[in-house]
């Protein structure tokens, strides 16, 4: 149980696509699948447990998280701030389930299913593999917050429209803005704008410092016009039917 906790973990490090990692994505796939093929089974009672049970876990996963660094001496205000763009989500997305907040509704549609997919398929577990707590609370996390956009889809009947484009893409480029400033009176890396991570991850594929931030400006467009494609498909097709 120790080692479960330990920050000089000695089990085997985190493998990425390994037989763990792919298990749980395999488990937070399947989820989504149960929402999206049970979405008309839920009752005003389960929705509301499903929200709120939903918010809890990403509360509770968070606050152990900042727990565990602190208590390993791993936290510090350059690294544990909720300003990474997940960090964020997390307490957005509680709120949102708990409110049914439509604005950041629009940010957790298209910025937390994209960017926690890509958490999920590159997590920054370092040498934490399974069975350490924090592959659990990594994928924990980044799965709670594309699931929690996905069931306010599916089941609560929110949608995206073109004005939520706008809003993500301004409002996103705003706040990277703002926590650049972050970065440079506290010499961190939040939103990794400063530099690339550590760990592996996709922005090794996009270049050199600072040019990979246009390209993650692009892949993110390109993302959020995918996510966005259905409901313009739809809207169309009832234009046209009309």
């Amino acid at each position: 149980m120790s080692q479960f906790f330990a920050k000089d973990y000695t089990g085997a490090p985190f493998e990425l696509f390994g037989s763990a990692h792919l298990i749980a994505l395999a488990l937070v796939v399947l989820v989504n699948i149960l929402i999206v093929t049970n979405q008309k089974r839920f009752t005003p009672q389960s929705r509301r447990a499903m929200r709120y049970g939903m918010a809890t876990l990403l509360v509770v996963n968070e606050i152990a998280w900042h727990l565990w660094n602190y208590l390993t001496g791993q936290w510090t205000i350059q690294t544990m701030l909720p300003l990474h763009l997940c960090s964020v989500l997390v307490w957005v997305s509680a709120y949102m389930l708990v409110t049914g907040n439509y604005t950041i509704y629009e940010y957790a549609y298209f910025l937390g299913i994209a960017g926690a997919t890509q958490a999920l398929l590159t997590p920054d577990a370092g040498i934490y593999g399974f069975p350490h707590f924090r592959f659990f609370q990594s994928i924990i996390s980044h799965g709670t917050i594309a699931t929690a956009a996905i069931y306010m889809t599916v089941v609560e009947g929110y949608r995206p429209y073109t004005r939520s484009l706008v809003h993500v893409m301004v409002g996103g480029n705003l706040y990277m803005i703002a926590v650049g400033a972050v970065n440079w009176l506290l010499g961190s890396n939040y939103l990794f704008i400063a530099r690339k991570p550590d760990t592996a991850s996709l922005i090794d594929l996009l270049g050199p410092w600072p040019w990979y931030i246009l390209s993650l400006e692009a892949i993110a467009i390109v993302l959020c016009l995918l996510l966005y494609l259905p409901y313009a498909l739809r809207d169309r097709r009832v234009i046209v039917a009309t």
